[in-house]
């Protein structure tokens, strides 16, 4: 599914104004017909149904205004608080408050705290409330009267129901500048928009529902793909086609580069993920001395002990392990290799070296920290980094708060100037591509937050690579599919006590759902 930043919705609304010559008080009414819809459906069954709608001045308080007509011809109690003078009201949205009014709608004007304050007070029995105080075009925190609105609205236990996005949240980014209002319903116009997606916008959303505004086709249809939310519907396009006649070698080879004292256990998921991921075959090069640890635990994987130091792979290991790529298809390099100096320098020595597709993780990645100049010494090279926020903070040198607050454009940036795809791991899993496009994945809950998730993630993304798909088409399956594994546990586990093996157990069966539903 599509979803845009304020800007690109902004051209798509000014060339159906200007190109098709339908005016922008028809999408306004569009637009707020489409709300009250939404809220006469969910909340009419209530006796005597009330709203109270808080209104800017600008566009998203036009589409507020038409809200309001709508319910009071359903026979709804409404009033509607405006946070500005009425002087200010200009445009589309002037027209549909002079039309409320002829209605006979209630309007009050709130021009400073105290009038606030007594209109609130004198608010009460609601059945819902309408946040369209800001919209879209929203550029700096709230402040003021509109801060207290949305503090005040805040606090209420009525449902509240934000018009396009949530007041206070970035549609652009998701980035919250200050404080936003935290909807239970959110009813957004043509697109979902990138901020309602991913978090912590997507957090403050409630339920999304999409409502057609009468943007034709011949515009809806050119808008910008650069951002997508991924849902079955487009995961399931990038699943690789399984030839009925191949055999274990027509599916790829996957070589993983794991594992250390004390760590073995990271190898042994990446490598097993890599196999229930559809790999043909997955080799495991692993330091000697676990080499017999890990083989014990790995009956269906191939093993290669490397020459090691103290548990750890050694510099000297790197020759056998070019030679161990040749005839691979695909390389995952990290995960519990260890921090030692002479680990770090082979991992980065392995990465210029090698010409394979590959997935870099967990250790991989902090080899790479203050070193990041490396990763893009081979353009266009299928490289795929997937660090938590953690480790994007040691890589870029931005807080963990910082890279949460705008994960967005970090993401996007670090994909674009280092000419790797980036998976920003958490909740909403961002996929960002070197040539600036996001994905934004849909699975997953907080039972992932638990230790060798990030190993059973990689080694599936790393099967993916080495059934042939792109570094981006990869990343994105194998976030979606190692999500959907774990929605599919959810009602019997809970969002606490998932181990990471029980998702890759039923990774191959999420992978035979979605190709259903594909």
């Amino acid at each position: 599914m599509k979803v845009l930043t304020a800007a690109q919705m902004q051209e798509i609304d000014r060339r159906t104004i200007d190109e098709i010559g339908i005016p922008g008080v028809v999408l306004m009414e569009n637009a707020g017909r489409g709300v009250a819809e939404e809220i006469v459906q969910r909340f009419s069954a209530t006796d005597s149904p009330c709203a109270l709608i808080m209104a800017g001045k600008g566009n998203n308080g036009g589409d507020g205004y038409v809200i309001a007509r709508y319910l009071l011809n359903q026979g709804w109690d409404v009033k509607t608080l405006i946070l500005a003078e009425r002087d200010a009201i200009k445009g589309d949205a002037a027209v549909n408050l002079f039309a409320l009014e002829k209605c006979g709608g209630q309007v009050d004007f709130i021009l400073n705290a105290e009038a606030l304050q007594s209109s609130l007070a004198a608010a009460g029995g609601l059945t819902v409330l309408v946040d369209a105080i800001f919209g879209t075009g929203l550029i700096k925190p709230a402040q003021g009267l509109y801060l207290q609105a949305i503090e005040w609205l805040n606090q209420q236990t009525f449902p509240v129901v934000a018009v396009d996005i949530p007041s206070g949240v970035d549609a652009s980014t998701g980035r919250v500048p200050g404080v936003a209002v935290n909807a239970s319903l959110t009813v957004t116009f043509a697109f979902a928009k990138v901020g309602l997606v991913s978090y912590p916008g997507a957090g403050l959303v409630g339920e999304l529902v999409t409502v057609d505004i009468g943007i034709p086709e011949q515009i809806s249809g050119q808008a910008a793909a650069d951002c997508l939310f991924i849902d079955a519907e487009e995961a399931s396009r990038l699943l690789p086609v399984r030839n009925q006649a191949g055999h274990k070698g027509t599916f790829g080879h996957l070589l993983v580069v794991a594992g250390s004292t004390g760590k073995c256990g990271a190898a042994v998921m990446a490598a097993e993920s890599g196999l229930r991921g559809g790999a043909g075959l997955v080799t495991l090069a692993c330091p000697q001395s676990v080499q017999p640890t890990i083989a014990s635990r790995l009956a269906e994987v191939m093993t290669a002990p490397m020459l090691d130091v103290n548990g750890e792979t050694s510099l000297l290991a790197l020759d056998a392990l070019l030679t161990l790529t040749e005839g691979k298809q695909a390389l995952a390099i990290g995960p519990g290799l260890g921090l030692a100096e002479e680990t770090s320098e082979l991992m980065r020595r392995l990465v210029q070296d090698s010409a394979l597709p590959m997935i870099i993780d967990a250790d991989g990645l902090n080899a790479f920290c203050g070193h990041t100049h490396l990763l893009n010494s081979q353009a266009g090279r299928q490289a795929i980094l997937t660090p938590h926020p953690g480790e994007m903070a040691r890589l870029t040198g931005l807080s963990v708060a910082e890279i949460q607050a705008d994960r967005f454009t970090v993401a996007r940036d670090f994909a674009v100037r280092h000419r790797v795809v980036l998976v920003l791991k958490g909740a909403r899993t961002l996929i960002a591509s070197p040539d600036g496009k996001i994905h934004v994945n849909s699975t997953g809950h907080a039972g992932l937050a638990s230790g060798g998730m990030g190993d059973v993630l990689t080694g599936l993304i790393g099967s993916f690579l080495a059934q042939g798909l792109t570094a981006l088409d990869a990343a994105t399956l194998g976030v979606y599919l190692h999500g959907l594994a774990a929605d599919r546990l959810l009602a019997s586990f809970g969002d606490a006590g998932l181990l990471a093996t029980d998702v890759i157990y039923e990774i191959p069966a999420a992978r035979q759902a979605l190709s259903k539903e594909g």
